[in-house]
């Protein structure tokens, strides 16, 4: 069933759902939130709904209910691959339904027909300086592909509001079908011949990104597929995804309202964590020559701590235990290249620095989280340049935070208003 279709047939059922908890529950108190919440960045405050995607203290993040194994081992695959359709996982966000393989080829098919890049973005990048950032390069292309919002045009010659989702769904086809070509341009244009990339119509997504970006390794195929799926999203409340809602709930379109979300994302507290990550690896490995001994790192971990400093990569607001995507792709980097200096150092890391984080007892959680692992394997496959990774994860979390959209213009959320209150106000409260 195609994606329009298959919204169009939930739509109905959900609309009402949420009417009758307006209605018989609109005044239910679910939640309280303390002083040290309104001066602590309102983390762990519940005041969102996604039905796309949940943390789960015991289980890690679960796509439509379900584990990150269990989408790996669900999602369809293509021929004598071991990773999923990135497609496949696309539907599943937007639909809630598993994928057949004809429904993940329909997606990965539209995608190949929305693929081609208007001429002037590229010329548009190529005229800024050489020392542009890359997030900064990425932001302004998905900005200056805003020209072609179908939800900007109808919108503007007269819709309905319940007719809103429709436009958002062709404009979130339209602006991920793009994303790998542009990224893979701004990778040649900063730190190769500037060349513009070409899809291949008889591969993937996943597929076409790792050839845009010239590794022919089928090992990297995988990992993009793979990449891609487990940064898709992280419920809404993250600063990249409650950006996009934000800026979205004003009825700006998704070109306006992801590069909000990829400026939050260019954070050095949000997108940048899996470079810092990678970084420290690094240091450790320079400070031994290799891959030191146990006790050398325990000595190192605590040095790191004692100096005031942070192990990036370790400790979680949300997960009690190993974060799921931390563990897929530490199984991917051990069974293809375990030998690797930095695949053995990450793996040391996981057995030491834990038990450190314990005795220090500052962490509340001292598990890996995703980007402990992250940028080795990129750096492995020869991405070693650190200000590109953070346009890695924000191709990925277009996925999430466009089916997340579209599916709150479908069921008509409002503009996001959180009333604030005075400092005296908190005093006498």
């Amino acid at each position: 069933m195609g994606i329009k279709e298959n919204i169009s047939e939930k739509l109905p059922e959900l609309r009402s759902r949420v009417m009758k908890l307006l209605k018989e529950k609109g005044d239910q108190i679910i939640d309280h939130v303390t002083i040290g919440q309104v001066y602590g960045g309102m983390r762990n405050s519940k005041v969102l709904v996604s039905d796309i995607s949940y943390v789960d203290p015991a289980e890690g993040i679960r796509f439509r209910g379900y584990s990150i194994p269990e989408v790996l081992a669900k999602l369809p695959k293509p021929d004598s691959a071991e990773m999923p359709y990135v497609g496949g996982l696309y539907y599943l966000l937007l639909t809630g339904d598993i994928p057949s393989k004809e429904d993940a080829l329909m997606v990965e098919n539209e995608w190949f027909k929305r693929s081609n890049v208007p001429s002037y973005v590229f010329e548009t990048l190529k005229i800024l300086p050489g020392n542009t950032h890359p997030m900064t390069l990425f932001t302004l292309a998905v900005q200056s592909l805003q020209t072609q919002s179908e939800f900007s045009r109808l919108y503007h010659e007269g819709m309905k509001k319940e007719d809103y989702w429709e436009p958002m769904l062709e404009d979130s086809l339209n602006l991920t079908a793009k994303l790998p070509v542009i990224a893979a341009y701004i990778y040649n244009l900063k730190f190769r011949d500037g060349e513009i990339p070409t899809v291949d119509p008889n591969l993937d997504w996943g597929a076409n990104f790792a050839q845009m970006m010239g590794i022919s390794e089928d090992g990297y195929t995988e990992l993009a597929r793979l990449y891609f799926i487990i940064h898709s999203d992280h419920e809404s409340g993250n600063v990249s995804a409650h950006a996009t809602h934000l800026v979205g709930s004003s009825l700006s379109d998704i070109y306006y309202a992801f590069s909000a979300g990829l400026n939050g994302l260019a954070g050095p507290l949000h997108g940048l964590a899996n470079q810092e990550c990678l970084g420290w690896l690094l240091n450790v490995k320079d400070e031994f020559g290799g891959v030191p001994t146990k006790e050398q790192l325990r000595e190192f971990a605590w040095k790191t701590l004692e100096s005031g400093k942070v192990i990036p990569g370790y400790g979680h607001a949300v997960l009690r235990v190993p974060d799921p995507r931390f563990t897929a792709q530490m199984k991917f980097a051990k069974s293809r290249f375990p030998q690797d200096d930095l695949v053995k150092l990450a793996d040391m890391v996981f057995e030491v620095v834990p038990q450190v984080l314990k005795e220090q007892g500052k962490a509340k959680n001292p598990a890996p989280n995703v980007d402990a692992i992250s940028g080795t394997l990129q750096y492995h496959y020869g991405i070693r340049e650190f200000d590109f990774y953070t346009v890695l994860f924000g191709v990925s979390r277009a996925l999430g935070v466009s089916a997340n959209l579209v599916w709150a213009r479908a069921l008509g959320q409002p503009l996001e208003r959180p009333k604030s209150l005075t400092t005296k106000m908190l005093e006498e409260s």
